[in-house]
């Protein structure tokens, strides 16, 4: 569904992406974790076509970007940092419109605006709304038409733990119905208890993916990101 090799993209100044293989399959959750500036939200950026790569492959559901169809994209959801909604328009009034976009039905709204308890705020302007609810109703956005592809940057910011949860059954309920999904976050805790697979980015490169497995996440995470600058520090020493 998402396959990278050997991506590189860099912006004036050095910061970027470099050198990104990996692949994300139906059914599966990958989940990506790295510090702030670690090259996520370039990453995101690049698989959803808002950025294109200088280097290397992109496939999305199996074609280049540049030959990912109408109907492609219409089965891709997605949260990119901030939820893009119309201001002065109503929660119902976005959603439905998320929903054309994405050839998606209409009728699916309603069931959306129950899924992700909406309805008190159904009716009023997105402008009006808190941080937590306009992050639901960019999920709900981003989910409501079923998508094979999911790809959502840092989707549990402003939720409140009854959201996380709830944002936790809808990723797993959909990657067991096949779709491929890409999430990145920073609680290490939750992306553990869903995710297949955790990759880590460092510097703008994937450098390996973190067992799951242990007992302190957070500790293991900051030891392979020392780890790995340690070895850059010591690859670009002078001789």
């Amino acid at each position: 569904m998402l396959a990278f090799e050997n991506v590189t993209r860099l912006f004036q100044g050095g910061a970027g992406v470099s050198d990104l293989t990996f692949r994300v399959e139906p059914g599966e959750i990958v989940a990506l974790i790295g510090l702030n500036g670690a090259g996520k939200t370039t990453l995101m950026r690049l698989a959803l076509g808002m950025l294109r790569p200088q280097q290397g492959a992109l496939q999305v559901q199996g074609h280049t970007l540049d030959r990912v169809p109408a109907d492609g994209w219409a089965q891709v959801g997605a949260l990119i940092e901030v939820p893009l909604a119309y201001p002065e328009l109503t929660v119902r009034q976005n959603l439905r419109i998320a929903c054309l976009l994405h050839a998606g039905d209409p009728e699916r709204v309603e069931d959306s605006v129950v899924v992700w308890r909406l309805g008190p705020v159904a009716d009023r302007r997105f402008r009006r709304l808190s941080l937590g609810n306009r992050q639901r109703v960019g999920l709900a956005a981003a989910l409501q038409h079923d998508p094979r592809l999911i790809v959502l940057d840092e989707p549990s910011n402003a939720l409140d733990p009854a959201s996380v949860i709830l944002l936790r059954e809808q990723l797993m309920r959909r990657a067991r119905a096949g779709a491929a999904i890409l999430v990145s976050s920073h609680h290490l805790d939750e992306v553990a208890r869903i995710a297949d697979r955790v990759l880590l980015m460092n510097a703008g490169r994937l450098i390996g993916e973190l067992d799951t497995t242990g007992s302190d996440l957070e500790r293991a995470f900051f030891e392979r990101i020392r780890q790995d600058d340690e070895r850059r520090g010591a690859a670009e020493a002078p001789r």
